[in-house]
């Protein structure tokens, strides 16, 4: 019976990864196990490690905001008149928002929820210092995206076949499978090469698309594929 250990991680800029591990994923007895020289036997211990690459969140000041005196006053901000929004980015945690005058803004840019919602009151605390009667009013993550690697290589053509409600492949459009899951809540892109970008409203959806999505593949596993030296110098 086939396992692996899921890692979920965030990729924060220069900075290591703090990492968390979850219970393991165990394929059902009976997925199809491939020819031992066709995958490395290795492979079935391998961790998986997921990523959160960026939270995106919302929320409220429920007060109007005067643009134009917030891109004269504040510090790190861009207003753009055209587009009737100002940019005020912050660099620990690192986000950038985009604030309306209604009151909306969106942070983007952080790799966990608890450093969105950090960002958000600090961008928060920011307006309130240029004066403004900011009260910070529902805040909610809106989107999350995370990637992982699998320790071996996917049959994409093979997978959809077999998963025609959920899965969209398209090769002369997109190099991926696109997977939908209705519970938890996710949409992922699968590669032949074994890698998955995943998003979903929330980082523990991410973790629970991994672990629903990895005997589902492990199913069509193959050796990844092999980058030779002869490939950059064509490039070049």
């Amino acid at each position: 019976m086939a396992s692996a250990d899921v890692i979920l991680g965030t990729e924060n800029k220069g900075n290591s990864a703090s990492v968390e591990t979850v219970p393991d994923i165990v394929v059902p007895e009976n997925v199809t196990q491939p020819n031992a020289n066709e995958v490395d036997r290795d492979d079935n211990n391998d961790s998986v490690d997921v990523f959160i690459n960026n939270v995106v969140c919302t929320f409220s000041t429920r007060c109007h905001l005067n643009l134009k005196r917030i891109g004269m006053e504040g510090v790190n901000v861009e207003y753009r008149r055209d587009s009737g929004k100002v940019m005020m980015r912050i660099r620990n945690p690192y986000c950038t928002a985009t604030i309306w005058s209604s009151g909306k803004i969106t942070c983007a840019g952080c790799t966990s929820e608890e450093d969105a919602k950090r960002a958000a009151k600090r961008i928060a605390r920011s307006l309130q210092n240029l004066g403004f009667r900011v009260r910070f009013a529902n805040f909610r993550v809106v989107n999350v995206l995370g990637t992982c690697s699998m320790p071996f290589g996917i049959r994409i053509g093979l997978f959809s076949k077999q998963h025609p409600h959920q899965a969209s492949y398209e090769p002369e459009l997109h190099p991926a499978v696109t997977y939908k899951i209705r519970s938890p809540k996710a949409t992922l892109k699968i590669f032949s090469t074994g890698s998955i970008t995943i998003t979903a409203p929330s980082v523990e959806n991410i973790q629970l698309a991994v672990q629903h999505i990895y005997p589902l593949v492990h199913e069509h596993k193959m050796p990844k594929p092999k980058v030779e030296a002869r490939d950059y110098k064509d490039r070049d």
